[in-house]
């Protein structure tokens, strides 16, 4: 099973707001998640994005892919460096 991790839409019409989850990747947008790993609220200025930064690690070193939204998001909050940081081997 192949786990991404992407947004997933709620809200009403024209006021968005999204979860960061883990999910299936054959799944539907809105379909059936593993987990909530957090929110993003677009409409704020700025945006205010709230991540589980030690269970988004967890699923990146399982193997989870992020999508070019999510990896985005992951870069501005600073969880992405720290990923690349721990994959480096520790004397380099």
């Amino acid at each position: 099973m192949a786990v991404h991790l992407r947004l997933t839409r709620g809200g009403r019409h024209k006021r968005p707001f999204y979860r960061v989850i883990a999910v299936d990747s054959r799944a539907p947008r809105d379909g059936k998640y593993l987990e909530i790993l957090g929110t993003h609220d677009p409409l704020k200025d700025p945006a205010v994005t709230t991540l589980k930064s030690d269970r988004v690690l967890d699923w990146l070193r399982k193997g989870a892919q992020p999508s070019v939204t999510v990896r985005t998001l992951l870069r501005r909050a600073g969880i992405w460096a720290a990923f690349e940081a721990s994959k480096k081997p520790a004397n380099a």
